[in-house]
C-alpha cells in the first residue's frame, strides 16, 4: 500500500515482513501532511496481530502534530495489546523523541534489521 501526502509532503508504504506490519513514512511529517500515515498506522494496528514497525529513517522533518500521531499510536498499539517499535529514527526525529521526552515511553531500534529482529518468531 502506498500514500502520497502532496509533492513535498509525505509518502507512506506498508508492508509485510514475518509477522511484523512495517510502515515507511517518508519526507515530512507535519499538520498538513499527516493524514496518509495517520490512516496506514490505523489499518496497521487493525490488521492481522504482530508488531507495527514504523520505519522513520525517511523523516526529514516532524513537528508536534507527527509526535502526538507517534504518542496515541502507541497507546492504540497497547490497548490492543500490539508491540510498537520506531526504527532508525533520523538524527532530527531523535532529537524530536529525546528533547519532549518521548524516548523514554517508546520502543526504539537503532535500525530495522534490529526492530525485526526476535519479532517475527
Amino acid at each position: 500500500m502506498e500514500a502520497d501526502g502532496g509533492p513535498e509532503g509525505l509518502t507512506v508504504t506498508v508492508s509485510a515482513s514475518g509477522r511484523s506490519v512495517v510502515v515507511r513514512p517518508e519526507g515530512e511529517l507535519d499538520h498538513d501532511t499527516a493524514q496518509p500515515l495517520r490512516e496506514a498506522l490505523e489499518t496497521a494496528l487493525h490488521g492481522p496481530p504482530g508488531p507495527v514497525v514504523i520505519d522513520c529513517d525517511g523523516l526529514s522533518f516532524c513537528d508536534s502534530t507527527g509526535l502526538n500521531l507517534l504518542l496515541r499510536t502507541r497507546l492504540a498499539a497497547e490497548g490492543g495489546g500490539r508491540v510498537l517499535v520506531l526504527a532508525g529514527p533520523s538524527p532530527m526525529v531523535a532529537r524530536m523523541l529525546e528533547i519532549t521526552g518521548a524516548a523514554e515511553i517508546f520502543r526504539i531500534a537503532p535500525s530495522m534489521a534490529e526492530a525485526l529482529a526476535g519479532q517475527d518468531g
